[in-house]
């Protein structure tokens, strides 16, 4: 990562125009051309950033709706990914890659959340891949994501993918080191989902990801399938939803994509706690897993105090004044007149009619009455 490049986006890339650049790739003689990906025989040493990501309310509350997560002034855990997918996309169809993204197939997803991410924060995304490892059905990159408020890491996350086809030029004949493996204990499933048919394409609308393996069986059988399956992050969005109200604030929660979930279907969820991680899996109706993941706690990243109320940074104008007026003792007349912000002379013209009124003090001298008035009214 030392030497590698960083382009920074002035905004989130626009996804049709690099699925457009993704199809074309596919097609013969033109995704030859420089424009399109597939020119390079390794993953470019590239990072793509977006200084300034800020939450859409609209958009975070169908996402929800979608997944399942109740909508709260924190992101939901897995939010971010839909957020960087235009970013996984431009970086997926640039030139430099060997391949592009249609067709690739999750294998595995972990993400950290170093603190609950709230609604109201602008964050920064950076994006790179590693990888380009031999795999028993093709190649195997991985997709990293950061997020970070300021400096602060808030959340990451790592998305191994698979190429499905021959091993590129130069890979090794041996098949792939296998991806961290989630070893579950017997998980009695407690919740069964009924999944319908549109429920890939409902999930594109809101994540961006239009993959053709998702959204209909005949866009699904060029690509192996015999019918379309679910998006793998929307299959673990729906499994961390269910576990909501047990999240730790601070976590690590990893998934490995066992078999795909076609659709229509019906679906069993089920976890287990065990020695402080939870392990939960999604498993189909004869037992058989669709997805196996744990949740670990991780230590918390310790956030900045607010300012407290009453420190210089929260006070008005008015209360600077009356912090500033002195504390001397108040009149023992017209509680209402104070020395501060009235001027001189008012007080003077106030005591000399009442020195007027008393015709026995008439007899002292004026400076003598002026020395007591002052001292009076400002005592």
């Amino acid at each position: 990562m030392a030497a590698a490049k960083t382009k920074t986006l002035d905004a989130t890339p626009g996804v049709g125009a690099n699925y457009l650049k993704a199809f074309g790739a596919m097609l013969p003689g033109i995704g030859r051309l420089p424009l399109f990906p597939g020119g390079g025989t390794g993953l470019p040493e590239l990072v793509l950033e977006i200084p300034s990501v800020e939450t859409d309310l609209d958009h975070l509350a169908a996402y929800c709706r979608v997944t399942g997560f109740t909508l709260r002034d924190t992101l939901p855990l897995t939010y971010l990914n839909v957020r960087a997918f235009a970013v996984h996309i431009a970086l997926m169809t640039d030139p430099a890659m060997p391949f592009g993204p249609v067709g690739l197939v999750h294998l595995t997803n972990t993400i950290t959340q170093h603190r609950p991410v709230t609604v109201r924060e602008t964050l920064s995304l950076k994006v790179w891949a590693t990888g380009l490892d031999p795999h028993p059905k093709g190649r195997t990159l991985t997709l990293h994501t950061e997020a970070r408020a300021g400096r602060e890491l808030v959340w990451s996350a790592q998305s191994t993918m698979l190429r499905r086809g021959p091993a590129g030029p130069g890979d090794a004949p041996k098949a792939a080191a296998t991806p961290t493996a989630v070893v579950a204990p017997e998980i009695a499933p407690s919740v069964t989902w009924k999944l319908p048919e549109d429920l890939g394409r409902r999930y594109a609308a809101v994540s961006g990801d239009r993959n053709p393996i998702h959204l209909n069986a005949w866009t699904a059988k060029p690509f192996g399938f015999p019918r379309h399956i679910a998006h793998g992050l929307w299959t673990k969005a729906h499994a961390v939803a269910a576990l909501e109200g047990t999240l730790p604030d601070a976590c690590t929660v990893h998934v490995q994509f066992r078999k795909p979930v076609l659709l229509p279907t019906t679906a069993r969820f089920g976890s287990v706690v065990q020695d402080g991680t939870t392990f939960f899996a999604v498993q189909d109706r004869k037992g058989s897993a669709h997805l196996e993941g744990t949740v670990t706690a991780v230590t918390a990243t310790p956030r900045k105090a607010a300012p407290k109320r009453g420190t210089p940074a929260r006070r008005t104008p008015a209360a600077a004044a009356d912090q500033a007026a002195p504390a001397a003792k108040k009149p023992a007349t017209k509680p209402r007149s104070t020395a501060a912000g009235k001027p001189a002379a008012k007080p003077r013209s106030t005591a000399a009619k009442t020195t007027a009124a008393k015709k026995p003090a008439a007899k002292k001298p004026a400076t003598t009455t002026k020395k007591t008035t002052t001292r009076r009214t400002t005592s």
